[in-house]
């Protein structure tokens, strides 16, 4: 529950009552600094980058109606913070190839409506992603903690593990389901197993 209030008191605090934050402020200006932007995205997490305002718009998309090729470098440096970094942390190179194409695609259209689509195409890729791997980054751990369960000192003698047969009865089948439906991601299906 303290977790739970603290996050949430965080999360509150980025953002004003029009649920606008930072980045929604910059992308905003007239003329939006590269400078103000880098320490933006030194001191926020990536994921707020995602948040909606109260117009129901992303941050990204109101630089993106002030395309000029000053914004389109600031574009691409949202994008490559948002949705490229992680993707390294994650060692998710099957999947690096195909955003770069994307965040290229939207960054060399002219014309605004197609880079609005194609923006909102990487944007649905990218957030299908982050649905599996924070599946995926859950099941590890609870294999595991299972495994570490499994192998530790009992006081007389250390267990044998058995890792697959660890992997099949961790809990994940049941466990993820449900933090990924609590989680909100966009599309999860809690009777998918992950």
């Amino acid at each position: 529950q303290w977790i739970e209030t603290n996050q949430e008191e965080a999360e509150e605090s980025l953002v004003d009552e029009h649920k606008t934050t930072p980045y929604h402020v910059l992308f905003s200006a007239a003329e939006p600094s590269g400078e103000v932007l880098e320490v933006l995205v030194d001191n926020f997490p990536y994921h707020i980058l995602g948040w909606k305002d109260a117009n129901g718009k992303l941050a990204m998309e109101y630089l993106m109606n002030n395309w000029t090729p000053e914004n389109k470098t600031l574009l691409q440096r949202a994008l490559q913070y948002w949705m490229l970094d992680p993707l390294v942390r994650w060692v998710a190179t099957s999947l690096m190839e195909s955003m770069q194409n994307k965040v290229q695609a939207t960054l060399g259209e002219d014309d605004k409506e197609r880079r609005s689509t194609l923006f909102h195409e990487a944007h649905s890729a990218f957030a299908k992603y982050e649905t599996v791997a924070a599946a995926s980054i859950l099941e590890m751990a609870l294999w595991k903690g299972k495994i570490e369960y499994g192998s530790s000192n009992n006081g007389v003698q250390r267990q044998t593990v058995d890792r697959e047969g660890c992997r099949c009865v961790c809990g994940s089948i049941v466990v993820i389901p449900q933090v990924i439906q609590f989680l909100g991601f966009a599309g999860s299906d809690p009777t998918r197993h992950y």
